[in-house]
């Protein structure tokens, strides 16, 4: 039998996580649009790595929803149908009421005290009006609501919701008075955890999620996507 190396090359391993978490960031933050083709080698001079990492980082990044590659043409920032967004909000809906419950009822006190300061940081990067950081402390809002419900799948299946959202987060929080709305909506989220009620946690997080699915929806039957293909 032949010996296969399984050993991991743990700097490019981390080089090729940094260059997805940037070129996440790039596609939140509307840097680069849906529909917008990627070239390799202007990634790899804007991001100042070599073309195999940019090659990797994409691959996950086309895994996860937010790239398509098409034939002849390339990697592009995907989009979103209003049915896709629909259909991705009304799920999101039912997982994260689920996750809110199950938070104010099992997480514990040293997460819910987790859970407060990244309401307390979301609030400060709205004033500030920087996107990078409101897309940053929503994402670390979301991500200690999942890990507070302790359900691994839950997480898998809202990880990979959130992902696609990515595509519509921006546009949502730049909608006239979202953004502040965003932000009482959240609180009242960590305040229904702390007090450990369950069933309240769950219906303030489920109508969070139908509001942004209002302003996402909206917009998007204003402004029909055109297919890349």
């Amino acid at each position: 039998m032949g010996t296969i190396d399984l050993q991991i090359r743990r700097q490019n391993a981390s080089l090729r996580i940094l260059v997805e978490d940037k070129l996440r960031q790039a596609i939140s933050s509307g840097r680069f649009k849906p529909g917008q083709r990627l070239v390799e080698r202007e990634l790899c001079e804007l991001i100042g790595v070599g073309r195999t990492s940019v090659r990797e980082a994409l691959r996950q990044l086309e895994a996860e929803g937010l790239i398509t590659s098409y034939p002849h043409r390339g990697p592009v920032v995907s989009t979103i149908s209003y049915e896709e967004a629909r259909q991705l909000y009304s799920v999101r809906a039912l997982l994260e009421s689920f996750a809110g419950q199950e938070f104010a009822e099992n997480g514990s006190n040293e997460e819910i005290v987790a859970l407060l300061e990244t309401v307390e940081a979301f609030e400060a990067a709205a004033k500030s009006g920087s996107g990078t950081r409101i897309i940053e402390a929503k994402t670390a809002f979301y991500d200690c609501l999942m890990t507070g419900s302790k359900n691994v799948f839950v997480k898998q299946m809202l990880t990979s919701l959130h992902n696609r959202v990515t595509l519509l987060r921006m546009t949502s929080m730049t909608q006239p008075g979202r953004l502040q709305n965003s932000v009482f909506e959240i609180r009242e989220i960590a305040a229904a955890i702390a007090l450990r009620d369950g069933d309240r946690a769950a219906a303030l997080c489920k109508r969070h999620i139908e509001i942004a699915a209002k302003v996402a929806l909206d917009y998007l039957s204003k402004n029909p996507v055109e297919t890349s293909e």
